[in-house]
């Protein structure tokens, strides 16, 4: 069976300075595009085709006002990037209101690049400014495959509309990852959770003494962790929540979330617990198709050891619980 080689997709960011273009390259980074900012156009295909022979078929080109060679001879120089056919080109131009620019412009107090350009003292202020880079931009906007008015959006507003627009043909590229952690609170909370679950309410294997040796990973630490009052509970509960949570990330923009899930030492309880959480996630998210990653990391717990080399015995009748003593 022959395979059909996945054309370029060649995404082309442009627009008036201030309405986002840094913000849309840096969401088409995480969709898996390589981002190319202000490229002369006398190179641009030559820059394309360097991508393609190190087997990058996703690329971004960010383009302002301020390259006004490439703004003189876009229609040739788009044209000459589709290549017969053999790309597909993407023109994104974000445009905003005259008084939102000048605003974000006042906000972070930096030079309009059209002033700076034309070195042309005679402009009164900004909005002097853009209304001339809206001018040199027309013939471009009417190019444009795709407008996004950002003046009503905020950086997050404008990563989900991206991802939105632009995301059906990349489903492979991006996907949140979920990570599950089990960790130690006597170790120290991790610095990089979202969210933080404490699972020291359940009955600690620790004080059993053939289960001490043993992490949440040995199916008998993790049968009498699961069989633990409450833990049932916890488990429907912390799924309902996830559930909840994890797709509202997604739109967010989000690239990872991670849920720590943690007890006194981090070798029992919390294994045991994030392990079920992961799985039940996962479980979840298939029934929905959804396209997240779900993976899991012990952070404190020892490496494995089996119960042979951890010298296990059968516990007494009556059970291990029965011997907890605190």
């Amino acid at each position: 069976m022959t395979t059909v080689a996945r054309a370029t997709q060649v995404v082309v960011v442009t627009g008036l300075s201030g309405a986002g273009k840094s913000t849309a390259l840096a969401a088409l980074e995480d969709l898996g595009f390589h981002a190319i900012e202000n490229v002369p156009p006398a190179v641009i295909t030559q820059a394309i085709e360097a991508c393609e022979g190190a087997g990058v078929k996703d690329i971004a080109l960010g383009f302002g006002g301020s390259v006004g060679a490439f703004l003189d001879g876009a229609p040739d120089v788009l044209a000459s990037v589709e290549r017969g056919g053999h790309r597909k080109v993407t023109i994104v131009f974000l445009d905003a209101s005259d008084d939102v620019v000048a605003r974000r412009f006042n906000e972070t107090r930096r030079p309009h690049p059209e002033a700076q350009r034309t070195k042309a003292a005679h402009l009164a202020g900004v909005l002097e400014s853009v209304a001339l880079e809206r001018e040199r931009l027309g013939p471009l906007r009417a190019m444009a495959t795709l407008v996004i008015d950002t003046s009503a959006l905020r950086v997050h507003d404008l990563r989900k509309r991206i991802f939105t627009l632009l995301k059906p043909d990349h489903d492979d590229l991006h996907r949140m990852q979920v990570r599950v952690m089990s960790f130690g609170f006597k170790v120290g909370l991790p610095h990089d959770a979202d969210l933080v679950f404490d699972v020291r309410f359940i009955d600690n294997p620790h004080f059993v003494p053939e289960l001490r040796p043993l992490t949440g990973e040995d199916p008998p630490v993790r049968d009498y962790v699961l069989a633990a009052e409450g833990t049932r509970q916890l488990l429907d509960k912390l799924g309902d929540l996830l559930a909840f949570l994890v797709p509202r990330y997604e739109e967010e923009g989000k690239s990872y979330v991670t849920v720590a899930i943690g007890c006194t030492g981090g070798q029992h309880r919390s294994v045991a617990i994030a392990n079920a959480v992961a799985e039940s996630l996962r479980v979840e998210l298939a029934r929905r198709a959804a396209t997240t990653e779900v993976v899991v990391f012990h952070r404190d717990a020892r490496p494995h050891v089996s119960r042979r080399d951890a010298g296990h015995r059968d516990p007494p009748e009556g059970g291990a619980k029965a011997q907890v003593g605190a």
